[in-house]
Order: structure tokens, then sequence, then C-alpha cells
């Protein structure tokens, strides 16, 4: 009797395959997750709302054009005046009339006496209409020796959704990372992964999935922002922030990467949900200094340049400092590769950490000994 031949066992997937299976294994984990679809959805109705509801309440109080009724020989008075609205009469009776019947704000009429230099005259009903007057007002230009370019209101607000948007995604899904790395850990589902995968390859997967979908949740923002500000007539807004949002997901994209490896090695140190605190404080302070950073500090440029460079904060600071006209061209670029060559160093540290880490239970993990077994 024959001994029948056995077959050939599949060939183990390489790095870069097990590397891609984790993080498709990641991304359809996170999208099938109704918590991960309703709080993204959310975000982007509360993004589309708030930029709505920016745009109606800025039309109701500039309140519209001031109605002026004018005659043909006023007309081109008002013709090119921002926040006057004409309105044609026949005569000086019937602008009058207008006025009087309070259709109109005032009337703008030609006037012949030789002691007014201007040829009109604005007629209202019964007080000086300020709003009028000062539409029609000459000024001379004004040379500001101090030009900031940017008014402080819009500075704060800028720097606001820059640090708020990096504080969400970050805090979200490094968060999202080590959560799945204890729990994998805790109930050992990690032992049945590591056997088909490395741990760098396991590492590197969690990472790279979760990273794709920060980066598209912030580009998704980003495109919701952009047709909202289209649809609400306030595209003019979009040539100041435009070339800054596009910075903004570039470096996130790599600063993303340096506090996910950040986030799952300093998970990997214990084996309890309910012990994760202490080893993850470090790494949420790191998330929470540029949103603090940025928000009390926009204004004072020596500390928006010491954050645009330094590996951390630079997907907020540089941003920020474009948005404001106070970098170079060459900043960003040199910015972005400290941040790079630092995401790069942290993550091989970190998968060392990872792999020297994830399959010891039981006690915590000293970072001074994984550190050391890292060395």
């Amino acid at each position: 009797m024959s001994t029948p031949t056995p077959r050939p066992r599949p060939a183990a997937p390489g790095g870069v395959q097990s590397t891609l299976m984790v993080a498709e294994r990641e991304i359809m984990t996170q999208a099938r997750s109704k918590s991960f679809l309703i709080s993204t959805a959310v975000l982007l109705v509360l993004v589309l709302a708030g930029i709505v509801l920016t745009s109606v309440l800025g039309d109701r109080l500039r309140g519209g054009d001031t109605k002026v009724a004018v005659v043909p020989a006023t007309a081109s008075v008002i013709a090119d005046v921002d926040g006057l609205e004409a309105v044609d009469a026949a005569d000086d009776a019937a602008a009058r009339a207008l006025v009087e019947s309070e259709e109109v704000t005032a009337a703008v009429l030609p006037d012949d006496d030789a002691d007014n230099p201007l040829g009109v005259v604005v007629v209202c009903l019964d007080s000086a209409p300020d709003g009028v007057l000062q539409a029609l007002a000459v000024t001379p230009p004004v040379e500001l020796l101090d030009d900031t370019g940017t008014s402080a209101g819009l500075r704060y607000i800028v720097s606001f959704v820059f640090g708020i948007a990096f504080f969400m995604a970050a805090m979200t899904f490094g968060s999202t990372i080590a959560q799945n790395t204890v729990q994998e850990k805790q109930s050992r589902i990690v032992e049945i992964l590591l056997s088909t995968v490395s741990p760098r390859a396991l590492l590197g997967g969690k990472i790279l999935g979760n990273t794709v979908l920060a980066v598209g949740q912030i580009a998704a923002i980003a495109a919701v922002a952009v047709i909202g500000l289209v649809v609400t007539g306030q595209d003019d807004l979009l040539g100041l922030v435009g070339a800054p949002v596009a910075w903004f997901v570039l470096f996130f994209l790599v600063g993303f990467v340096l506090l996910a490896a950040l986030f799952a090695s300093a998970a990997s140190l214990v084996s309890r949900v309910e012990d994760t605190g202490p080893v993850l404080t470090p790494v949420m302070m790191l998330v929470m200094i540029p949103y603090f950073g940025v928000i009390f500090f926009n204004d004072n440029s020596l500390v928006l340049t010491i954050m645009s460079y330094v590996p951390f904060s630079a997907p907020v600071g540089m941003p920020v400092r474009l948005f404001l006209g106070e970098a170079s061209w060459w900043e960003p670029l040199v910015s972005l590769v400290i941040l790079g060559a630092t995401a790069v160093g942290v993550t091989a540290v970190g998968a060392r950490i990872y792999s020297r880490s994830v399959l010891r239970t039981g006690r915590r993990v000293k970072l001074s000994e994984a550190l050391a077994k890292a060395a």
C-alpha cells in the first residue's frame, strides 16, 4: 500500500506581504466598526455645519446692503460703493417719498449749494444714517509700519483648527493602536498572529493601517471644508488656507507614523488594559503639547518657529507659520526632513521594544528593561 505524498506547506509570507496583510486587517476592522463610521460621519457633519453656520451668522451680522434711493444724476455716486444698494427713483420727489415710506434708509440727491463741494446731499427720515455716511466717506490710503497681515481673530481660529484636528486624529487612532495591542496581548491572540507574521510586520501593519485611516479622515475633513466654503460663497478663504492645509496633511502623515510607533511600543509593555494609563501618559503629553502650544502662543513667532522644527509639534507649528506667511519656502522642507528622520529612528527603536515585550505577560515590563534589551 502506497503512502500518500504529503502536501507541501505554503510558503510563509514575506515581510512586506505580512505588513500589508496586517494593515488590511486593521483597516477592515475599523471600517466595519459602527462606532468608527458614526464618529467619522458626525465629525464631518459638524465641520460642514460649522462652516454653514459661520456663513449664515456672518450674513445676519452684516445685515445685507443698505438701500439708498438715487436719481439719474447721483446713480454713479454709489455705483461701486460696498454695502449700499441703489434704488432708482425718477426724480427728487420720488426719492424723498421712498425715504418717508421707509422703503429706503436714505436718498442721495444732487445739491446746487455753492458751499457744498461734493455736489450731493444725503436725505434721511429722522436721524443721520451713519452706515451710509461712512460708506460714502472718502478716506486717504493708510500705510502700516507693522503689518502682520492677519487679524488676531483669524490667526486664533486657524491655529485652533490645525491644533484640534491634529489632537483629535492622533489621540483617536493612537489610542486605537494601543488598545488593540493590549487586548491582543491579554487575550493571547497575539501569539496566534505571531505564529504567522513577525513582530516587526505586525507592528508595521498596525502603523500602516491606522495611518491610512487617520490621514483619510483628515483628508475627508479637508474635502468637506473645501466643499462647504465653496457652497457658502466663502471660497476666497481657500486661497489663504489651501497650501497650509496641504502641508498639514503631509506633515500629519509623517508625524502620525512616529506617534503610532510610540503608542504601540508603549502599550506592549503592559498586559492589561487597566495598566495602560502610566505607560501612555508620556505619549499623550507629546500629542497635547502641540495643541496647547499653538493655542496659547499663536502670536509668538519665536515659539512657533521652535515648534515648527521640533518633530512632535512640527505637524501643527509649520502649517500655522505657513498660513501666517512667517516661513520661507525652504523651511517646511527642512522641517519635514527632520520629522521624517526622527520618525524612522523612533519606529526602529519602537519595533525592537515591541518585539521584545509583546509576548511577555504578567507584570509590567519596565521601560529601562525594554530599552536595555533593545540596545
